[in-house]
C-alpha cells in the first residue's frame, strides 16, 4: 500500500515539475509587438528575403488596418528619425500608409558589412520621434535585429477607432466626429 501511495505521489511530482518547466508562448499585446513578431517570422523562413516583399507581408497583416506601401530608402535623414543622418545599411525599405494622418512608420534596414548592429539600433531609438506626424503621435516605438536585418517602428497601439492608454484615456488628443468639442 506504501508503495503504491508513493508511486503515485512521485508521478504527480514528475507531473507538476513538467508542467512548470513548460513556457507559455506570450501573445502579442499591440499592433507594434505583432508586426515586429512577423518580421521575425519573415526573417526566419528566409533570411535573404527581399526587404520590400517582407515590408509588404508585414503591411498585409489583418492588425495593419489601412492600405500601406513600401518605398526603397537611401542613407541620410529619414521621416521619423529628426535630422540624424541614418547610414550604414546597404538596403532600406520604409514602408508607411498611404495617407499620411495615421502615425505609423516603419522601415527595414539589411546593414553594411562591417556595421555594428547594437550602435545602429541605439541611433534609431535615440532618434525615434514619435511626434514626428504634424497632427498625431504614435504610441510606441519598436526596434529589432535579426542577423543583417533591422526592423523599426512607430505605432500606435492599435488601429481601433479611439484607443486607450493603460489609464483608459483615449491616446490621440483631438476630439473625436462623433463628440463635441469642449470649448
Amino acid at each position: 500500500m506504501r508503495t503504491v501511495i508513493a508511486s503515485l505521489l512521485a508521478g504527480l511530482l514528475l507531473l507538476s515539475l513538467t508542467a512548470c518547466g513548460q513556457e507559455e508562448t506570450k501573445q502579442p499585446e499591440t499592433m507594434g509587438q505583432l508586426l515586429a513578431q512577423e518580421f521575425q517570422t519573415q526573417y526566419q523562413a528566409d533570411p535573404q528575403a527581399d526587404l520590400a516583399a517582407m515590408a509588404q507581408a508585414i503591411l498585409s497583416q489583418e492588425v495593419v488596418g489601412f492600405q500601406g506601401t513600401t518605398t526603397p530608402v537611401e542613407p541620410g535623414p529619414l521621416m521619423g528619425l529628426g535630422a540624424a543622418q541614418i547610414e550604414g545599411f546597404s538596403q532600406g525599405v520604409m514602408f508607411a500608409p498611404l495617407i499620411s494622418t495615421i502615425p505609423f512608420v516603419g522601415y527595414l534596414f539589411r546593414l553594411e558589412e562591417g556595421t555594428d548592429g547594437g550602435a545602429f539600433v541605439q541611433t534609431l531609438e535615440d532618434n525615434a520621434d514619435l511626434r514626428w506626424n504634424i497632427c498625431t503621435q504614435a504610441d510606441e516605438c519598436i526596434v529589432k535585429q535579426e542577423g543583417d536585418v533591422v526592423f523599426f517602428l512607430m505605432c500606435p497601439r492599435s488601429m481601433e477607432e479611439n484607443p486607450a492608454d493603460a489609464e483608459g484615456q483615449p491616446t490621440d488628443a483631438l476630439p473625436q466626429a462623433d463628440q463635441p468639442a469642449v470649448p
